[in-house]
């Protein structure tokens, strides 16, 4: 193991090679330097992100140094980016830093083209007059925009993606790919070769469970016109039980292969056919309509479709593994070279559809390599895409989500409360140049401006007022102070999403999370 592999041991168990050359790959912006913001970068730099850039315009008060522990009153007055930067390099030497002192308004005026090469940004407490024009360019660009902020309890991240490709969505219990109902040509060489009748009681009882289903299923189908045992479960299960020896003294022998296979029949009997979710994929016209401009992710799934159409006769790539299993180490690796050798034929069939379909459209057949495609083939059960609404839907009342939010308004005891409150926070901002409770002074007076911010945005939505004073007070006594306890949970939130987007790894959350710190509880909603 190389010096790079025990660094990351831990996380290449979870998302693999493929994953960690993704993340090692990518670049990301981090707009404002706050608890939340600093948090989050921190937790993609520790696994090794590849590069990183502070886009920050602020010099650092105490409140900074107050609520970030990376910074200490010798910072007072410093570039906030730049301190930053400098300090989060420091916790992996593998991970190259950068910063721009500049204000991301200004950025969105004079140079645009400046997010163009990242892979992900993340924006934390940037004002709603810059945040709706950032979504709207990084949209256009298809580049996502995570936005996540820690507002005194409560923590708040939304996902803005137009379009994200999932390469495996990692599903919790995926079923194995045994293809039992439907066998493949070497599978059915092998286990006929199989005699549970005439074999040493020694190889009996160490017959991986797959071949016993599968001679149990073929006597099956024999006495019962072809048909497989799918509504007479229990009888199957008695069948197999019957093939289990009986000792001299009239006694079954203890084999604990069989016991597996009766164990597994649902597993093995559940019929070999693509999810919906699947089917789905291959109907998109992103896969229908390829392009020069398509990613390779469409092209995959267009060949994948073709594959199915024709070699696979409407099956999906074997996977090419089989679960563990009490057997002898001689037959259980001739049957995952069985399966192993059938998925890397599938795979080499769908390369040849991919690089067909890469010369149709107009680009050389090296923009897809035989192990991308291989691992593609591997996973296409779990492949996913996820589209997110922009922030401009959102906001714009004619297509915000009003009927959702005022449905979840109704049912009461939910975190919907706390983004209502979080859009007439940002109203009261963009009046006032400031947030409620920032002056003691002021709070009494703050509490009322506050109410009319969330009237006035309630009355918009056309949605009956309610009685939220002490939700009111509470944001008021926050007086948009972060605290790092929140920050920290929200922070390590949104470097999970973060990662997701990168890997093309497990799904990424749709759209919108509120984390409410008074109850320690969480929800998400697709707004």
């Amino acid at each position: 193991m190389d010096n790079k592999s025990r660094k990351y041991d831990r996380q290449l168990r979870l998302w693999g090679d493929h994953g960690q050359e993704a993340l090692e790959a990518a670049r990301i912006c981090l707009i404002n330097a706050t608890a939340a913001g600093t948090e989050t970068l921190k937790n993609l730099i520790l696994p090794g992100v590849g590069s990183f850039q502070v886009l920050d315009g602020a010099k650092l008060t105490g409140e900074d140094v107050g609520n970030n522990f990376f910074f200490d009153r010798e910072s007072i007055g410093k570039c906030r980016a730049k301190v930053t930067a400098e300090l989060l390099a420091e916790l992996n030497p593998d991970v190259s830093g950068d910063y721009v002192e500049e204000d991301v308004s200004m950025i969105l005026k004079s140079n645009p083209s400046f997010f163009k090469s990242f892979d992900v940004v993340i924006a934390s407490n940037v004002p709603e007059r810059n945040l709706l024009p950032l979504g709207e360019l990084l949209w256009n660009f298809n580049i996502p925009l995570v936005v996540v902020r820690a507002y005194g309890l409560i923590g708040y991240i939304r996902i803005v993606c137009k379009e994200h490709p999932v390469h495996d969505s990692r599903p919790e219990n995926p079923l194995p790919d045994l293809r039992l109902d439907r066998p493949f040509p070497a599978l059915v060489e092998f286990i006929d070769k199989l005699d549970l009748s005439t074999m040493p009681k020694k190889e009996h009882n160490h017959t991986p469970f797959l071949a016993i289903i599968y001679k149990y299923m073929e006597q099956w189908k024999k006495e019962h016109n072809g048909q497989l045992p799918l509504r007479n479960k229990s009888e199957f299960k008695d069948l197999i039980r019957s093939g289990i020896l009986i000792h001299e003294n009239g006694v079954p022998e203890l084999e604990e292969n069989f016991e597996e296979a009766i164990k597994n029949v649902n597993i093995a009997l559940v019929p070999s056919q693509m999810s919906s979710e699947v089917r789905t994929l291959f109907e998109d016209k992103n896969a229908n309509n390829l392009t020069k401009e398509s990613c390779n992710f469409w092209v995959t799934v267009r060949a994948i479709k073709e594959f199915v159409e024709n070699e696979g006769e409407g099956l999906l790539p074997v996977r090419g593994s089989i679960p563990d299993m009490f057997a002898d180490t001689e037959r259980y690796v001739q049957l995952q070279k069985i399966y192993r050798q059938k998925a890397d034929e599938d795979a080499v069939a769908v390369f040849q559809h991919a690089e067909r379909l890469l010369r149709d459209i107009g680009r050389p057949k090296t923009d897809l390599t035989e192990l991308t495609v291989k691992h593609f083939c591997r996973n296409a059960s779990f492949l996913r895409v996820i589209r997110c609404r922009s922030l401009q839907e959102e906001y714009e009342p004619s297509t915000a989500s009003i009927g959702d939010i005022a449905t979840y308004l109704e049912m009461g005891d939910n975190e919907i409360i706390f983004y209502v409150l979080l859009r007439a926070v940002d109203r009261f901002f963009a009046e006032f140049g400031r947030y409620p409770g920032y002056y003691d002074d002021q709070m009494e007076m703050d509490i009322s401006k506050l109410k009319s911010c969330l009237c006035k945005l309630l009355q918009e939505w056309e949605i009956n007022q309610f009685n939220v004073d002490d939700y009111i007070q509470e944001f008021c006594r926050y007086g948009g102070a972060e605290l790092h306890s929140i920050a920290s949970f929200v922070g390590g939130c949104a470097a999970q999403e973060v990662i997701k987007l990168i890997t093309k790894q497990f799904i990424p959350l749709n759209n919108t999370f509120i984390f409410n710190g008074i109850k320690q509880t969480s929800s998400t909603f697709q707004l």
